[in-house]
């Protein structure tokens, strides 16, 4: 089944670097489990609230420059928070990153704070 990107995924992506928005972009055409952009640009006082709630663990997020962006899958039409999902999703990302030679990190391979919804681009390569 081929899958595209809606019209508030779209619009989402307003602001996020233009390697990572074809990444997405590519993506959604590779995967094998629908998803939908959660959250592209992010403002500083959404940052706050999501560090003050334990939901991020930094002020220096790459959302806040348009260097990260937040897919969720959709399981029945509906978004997953099952990791299950995020382990079948990451290879169609993966895969659109290596095919447009963009270089990316996924949360959900750190190992003291996995995230299997964020997707980054590497602050070496892309400097804020």
């Amino acid at each position: 089944m081929t899958y595209v990107l809606g019209r508030g995924s779209l619009a989402k992506l307003t602001g996020v670097h233009p390697d990572l928005v074809r990444v997405v972009k590519r993506a959604i055409e590779l995967t094998s489990v629908d998803f939908t952009v959660l959250e592209g640009v992010r403002t500083l006082a959404t940052q706050r609230a999501y560090v003050a709630k334990g939901a991020s663990k930094t002020m220096r997020s790459r959302h806040l420059t348009g260097h990260a962006v937040d897919l969720v899958p959709l399981v029945n039409g509906k978004p997953s928070w099952d990791w299950s999902w995020y382990h079948k999703l990451a290879p169609a990302v993966k895969q659109a990153a290596k095919e447009l030679n963009v270089p990316l990190e996924w949360g959900g391979d750190w190992k003291g704070f996995p995230d299997g919804p964020h997707w980054q681009l590497p602050w070496d390569k892309y400097p804020a």
